[in-house]
């Protein structure tokens, strides 16, 4: 085990950059981690719901030898486990149904874990609908957590708080339409003491200072800084410029 390189508190607001190496070649993804160097961001989380190992392990060996910057494995399979990250959220879907990701896949990856030299972080993980299907609802097969239904997202992460989840993580989906509304961040903040991460759908500045504000302890973006013109990254650049 290393030291802890994942610190995050109930009153830190921070960001983190997540990327999928599937929509990365190698040249462009050494483009991009230049990118996001110049966000500075607190973590760089790497992973998605359709890698395979050997293409998750290439893209992670090359990440760390391009950024100081902790990285942290953000595993849809216990296949994609690889010893070339900092960190590694053992994901729990508390959202849903589905014994495999409560804990099948856990029980699979429990050797591996066991033996890596990275920190391991019990997640709970909670899909909220974000507008429309996404890659991890479908793989997943499980149904999000509607966006008006805060009290069931609060009993769920509190749930998960008391079986030991070390953090929560709402997550609208990569590429979502809508974002975890605001409201339901700020009543599950307001309810667990474990730090809470929101991702899925962000595209703005004026965002994450939202999500932070409402209580997000730390922030994921991903997709908006891949598009072409990302606002986001521009608006971001200007800020850590000053």
């Amino acid at each position: 085990m290393q030291n802890k390189t994942f610190n995050l508190s109930k009153t830190d607001r921070k960001l983190a950059i997540l990327i999928d190496p599937d929509k990365h070649t190698e040249d462009d993804l050494i483009d991009f981690a230049k990118k996001i160097d110049q966000l500075d961001p607190d973590f760089i989380l790497i992973g998605g719901s359709l890698i395979y190992k050997s293409k998750i392990s290439t893209s992670a060996r090359l990440l760390q030898s391009l950024t100081k910057k902790p990285l942290v494995l953000f595993p849809g399979h216990f296949t994609q486990l690889t010893d070339h990250v900092d960190a590694v959220m053992l994901l729990s879907l508390i959202s849903g149904r589905n014994a495999d990701l409560l804990i099948g896949q856990h029980v699979l990856a429990a050797p591996k874990l066991k033996n890596m030299n990275a920190e391991i972080i019990s997640t709970g993980y909670m899909l909220i609908d974000g507008g429309k299907p996404t890659s991890v609802s479908y793989m997943s097969n499980s149904q999000p957590i509607p966006r008006d239904k805060n009290d069931i997202a609060i009993c769920t992460a509190q749930a998960g708080e008391m079986i030991g989840m070390k953090m929560i993580y709402l997550d609208a989906g990569s590429g979502a339409l809508k974002p975890v509304p605001l409201v339901m961040v700020e009543a599950v903040s307001k309810s667990i003491d474990t730090p809470l991460i929101v991702g899925g759908g962000i595209r703005s500045i004026e965002a994450l200072d939202e999500y932070w504000n409402a209580g997000a302890n730390l922030v994921v973006i991903g997709n908006a800084l891949e598009e072409k013109d990302s606002e986001i990254f521009a608006t971001l650049t200007q800020r850590k410029s000053h």
